[in-house]
């Protein structure tokens, strides 16, 4: 039973989000609508132990997402709960929001947004490319012969809390503004519309106060998984996703199968597991790129690009021979030393996969252009900051996987242990002096630029 005090809006949210008790859901474009997010039932710390139930919100007597003005009025809204938890999702192909997780949230110590130097090293050293791609690829008559381009739309697929996510957006912003000067310079810039898109998890509060007051876009949060599509056909000029098309949407099974032979026991990744693993993580990861192409193409007008800046690996090696894989053996390594410690049973470790895949370039390569909908542009790998560089520290690496993995472990392990867990892989990474060696850091980030093919050329495909 659910004991919500209140259902209504504060002059302190954005006025595309809707407070429901403690939580803070992002409304769907439209003056009305129906939107279906995951609710969760007790307090934060218990989350582990509760189940998740589904909720379907229907929008009554807005105010258009678009406007200036915070909502200061109670809104009035139906809420059907689904007992039964059926995945709210209009393709099977979307991951259940029953697994959703997210970056760790707020601007603390522990924070994304304060501890993704890394990834934003990425989106720097991508600028300039997206703006010569911009210059080049999109045709914006071709576009408004297709579609209305009046408002512009933008959106960022796994956008986090900021504020990489608002660099990647005014650089785009930026090269489009100029792209229209160039073709129609007596004609007015159209407006912009940005939609920021993470799991239903995802601290859409912070990003949100993060936005600048001075932007020349309105911004609209879109939660949900991006395996799957989330905006209507046809609605998008541009797309960009950045350091997150290496997350695979749910872990193989055979992983977790003790009669399986890609059994994982005793690790927690693929990174120097046998070669069964490995072969189940990269069969999961092509599924997941294709769903992810395949909804994109749903969205994408004809003629729209599409930006991707995606972790990989060289093709001449494997991600364990690279500092990402031992740091992440690292971290599985002290999992299994309090295990075996008693902190909790082995079975608990063997149980816990990170649902990670970088794929080698070639394989990456292969998958995109399997996928007839999009041809590719331009696809290189990026010259970003180092992680040497970017993260220099122990404490840098340490709060770095601390951001993006805590989450996912404290789900599985409980909150008790993180502060123990990360002060022992902080030590380990300290005394690894292949982890802290420049010279092993083979992770590299692609760029890959896409455009959409009208549907006449898609269907002259072979």
């Amino acid at each position: 039973m659910y004991s919500f005090a209140s259902i209504s809006s504060f002059s302190s949210l954005p006025p595309s989000s809707l407070a429901i008790g403690r939580h803070v859901l992002p409304y769907p474009v439209g003056e009305h609508g129906i939107a279906r997010y995951t609710m969760l039932h007790g307090p934060r710390q218990s989350r582990s132990r509760h189940p998740h139930h589904v909720i379907s919100v229907q929008w009554r007597d807005l105010l258009s997402p678009h406007a200036n003005t915070s909502l200061g009025r109670p809104i009035r809204v139906n809420i059907n709960i689904d007992q039964d938890l059926k995945p709210c999702v209009e393709d099977e192909r979307t991951i259940k929001l029953l697994k959703s997780y997210a970056m760790n949230g707020g601007d603390g110590n522990y924070s994304y947004a304060q501890n993704s130097s890394y990834q934003r090293g990425a989106v720097d050293a991508a600028k300039e490319l997206i703006k010569e791609g911009v210059a080049a690829k999109l045709f914006i008559k071709q576009l408004s012969s297709s579609s209305s381009i009046n408002p512009f739309c933008i959106a960022d697929f796994g956008c986090s809390t900021g504020p990489n996510t608002l660099l990647a957006v005014q650089v785009i912003l930026e090269a489009v503004e100029q792209k229209f000067k160039s073709e129609k310079p007596t004609a007015q810039l159209p407006e912009f519309q940005v939609f920021f898109n993470d799991h239903v998890l995802n601290d859409f509060n912070t990003l949100f106060q993060s936005l600048p007051p001075e932007r020349r876009y309105r911004a609209a949060g879109v939660a949900g998984s991006f395996y799957g599509r989330v905006l209507p056909k046809a609605s998008l000029h541009f797309a960009f996703s950045s350091s997150s098309l290496c997350w695979i949407s749910e872990l193989p099974e055979e992983i977790l199968d003790s009669n399986s032979p890609a059994w994982n026991k005793g690790r927690i990744h693929y990174t120097g597991a046998r070669k069964e693993v490995s072969e189940a993580y990269a069969l999961q990861y092509a599924k997941d790129l294709e769903a992810f192409l395949h909804a994109r193409a749903e969205e994408l007008v004809g003629g729209g690009l599409m930006a991707l800046l995606v972790p990989a690996v060289p093709n001449v090696m494997t991600s364990s021979e690279t500092t990402i894989g031992t740091e992440i053996d690292l971290l599985g390594s002290c999992l299994m030393d309090m295990a075996k410690m008693g902190s909790f049973s082995e079975a608990k470790v063997d149980s816990f996969n990170l649902p990670l895949y970088f794929p080698p370039i070639e394989e990456l390569e292969a998958s995109i252009e399997a996928n007839t909908s999009f041809s590719i542009e331009r696809m290189e790998i990026l010259n970003n900051p180092p992680k040497h560089v970017a993260m220099p520290s122990v404490r840098h690496r340490t709060l770095f996987f601390r951001a993006c993995f805590e989450g996912l472990l404290e789900n599985h392990f409980g909150s008790h242990i993180m502060d123990e867990l990360f002060e022992r892989y902080s030590k380990k990474v300290a005394q690894s002096s292949f982890t802290m060696n420049p010279d092993n850091d083979k992770s590299i980030f692609m760029l890959v630029l896409l455009k959409r093919k009208s549907e006449s050329s898609q269907n002259d495909s072979p």
